[in-house]
């Protein structure tokens, strides 16, 4: 139940995930929960056009799934968040490690048909073979008729496109995705980052009371990165907490129009992100997140936030209702 547990992505400092420059090459940071961040709650910054460059390493894993890793033996359901800015380039150089054709396609950027991670393309990696992948963003620009062309910042995802099928279904479905960000120049960076993959009836292809419990301290910035696979449509539902329906999750001022939500719809091959500061408003306590198509939720498409007390120690009767969570009967496969 805890997001540290195998298969869960690794730790890595925010300031080696975003300041990584041409010359770092495989410190490009991985999925949160991330603690003790530097910049949280400040803009975030970064040099205009850098290129990064990192290693994955595609592996398979216990339990018939595989995943992606920053080095071997650390390969992850998700996989690890990549992060670029806006205007930045990733090569990614993907290590096939498996017995399977395998690739890895990105949503959200800008890529040649040879780093489209696809065999329509011929873009994948054969078992045991590396190839590098190239990913590129952009700003917003001016274009004509006093309209703007939109840049690359959101928050997106990759995933296989090659194992199995010649769409990566079955990749897919063993577990080789994770979320991407874009960021623009002057975003707020988070303490924290979740990554929750709705994949048919799993979160990050697990089942409750076995899906990840994500942990904060009361007040702190946490990250949600929502993404959908699989063949199924869902609803994505944080109890008690809310954010604006925008880029972001949050308002730019007070007469910004964003819908303010808790709960929004996660279908195969969309993602969203927002960001929420822990407890705020409601306390401490063990709060769900959850697919609110309610047989999904009964057969097993809920975990746990849970939200400590601000100096990190368990507020009352949140053990109580872990316990409850963990006793709660689902119906598996319904």
């Amino acid at each position: 139940m805890d997001d540290h547990a195998v298969g869960s992505p690794r730790h890595l400092s925010r300031r080696s995930l975003m300041t990584t420059s041409v010359l770092a090459a495989g410190a490009l940071g991985v999925a949160a929960p991330t603690v003790g961040n530097p910049f949280a709650g400040s803009p975030a910054r970064a040099g205009t056009g850098a290129t990064k460059r990192i290693t994955l390493y595609a592996e398979q894993l216990p339990g018939g799934l595989f995943g992606y890793g920053l080095a071997p033996g650390q390969a992850t359901v998700p996989g690890p968040v990549l992060e670029m800015y806006e205007g930045d380039t990733l090569e990614i150089t993907l290590v096939n490690t498996t017995n399977q054709r395998l690739s890895i396609h990105p949503h959200g950027v800008d890529y040649s048909t040879d780093s489209d991670g696809s065999p329509l393309n011929a873009s994948f990696n054969n078992p045991g073979e590396t190839r590098t992948y190239v990913w590129r963003s952009r700003e917003m620009f001016a274009a004509a008729g006093r309209r703007f062309m939109p840049g690359s910042a959101g928050y997106w995802h990759y995933h296989d496109h090659s194992m199995g099928t010649d769409h990566g279904s079955a990749g897919v479905a063993k577990g080789l995705y994770g979320a991407l960000i874009v960021r623009r120049r002057g975003d707020i960076l988070p303490e924290k980052q979740f990554t929750v993959v709705f994949n048919d009836m799993l979160i990050n292809n697990r089942m409750a009371p076995d899906t990840p419990m994500f942990e904060a301290n009361l007040g702190q910035r946490v990250e949600w990165i929502a993404i959908g696979h699989g063949s199924l449509f869902h609803t994505f539902h944080l109890h008690a907490h809310r954010w604006a329906d925008n880029r972001t999750g949050m308002l730019e001022g007070p007469s910004d129009p964003s819908h303010v939500i808790d709960n929004k719809d996660l279908n195969p091959g969309s993602s969203f992100g927002f960001q929420v500061l822990a407890g705020e408003g409601v306390g401490p306590g063990a709060w769900m997140y959850h697919c609110h198509v309610q047989s999904h939720s009964d057969g097993g498409m809920v975990g746990l936030f849970l939200v400590r007390n601000a100096d990190g120690s368990m507020p009352p009767g949140a053990e109580e209702a872990i316990h409850r969570f963990q006793g709660h009967t689902h119906q598996h496969g319904s």
